[in-house]
């Protein structure tokens, strides 16, 4: 028998792919910044042989199960551009 701790929020759900191994590591980053726990999965196997990345379907951003709702809608509000910085953007303020 499994026990599971009063924590767990599921399984892990594949809620993005990118063939950029960046570009998933920038998303997971968003999601954290929103107070989504996520991870990137096969980022190091695409990284290391790009050929590959189609193949293993890109790297994987993954979230609990518990989560995937809230994640998609950072994702989407990250794909209208709503964490776009300004041409103004001062990062000292």
């Amino acid at each position: 028998m499994i026990r599971r701790s009063d924590d767990y929020a599921g399984d892990m759900i594949t809620v993005a792919r990118d063939l950029t191994p960046t570009d998933a590591h920038m998303l997971c980053a968003c999601l954290a910044a929103a107070g989504v726990p996520a991870t990137v999965a096969d980022a190091n196997l695409v990284q290391a042989n790009a050929l590959w990345s189609v193949a293993v379907g890109g790297a994987k951003l993954r979230v609990a199960a518990a989560h995937v709702d809230e994640a998609k809608q950072v994702i989407a509000a990250f794909e209208r551009g709503e964490f776009a910085l300004d041409d103004d953007f001062d990062p000292a303020a």
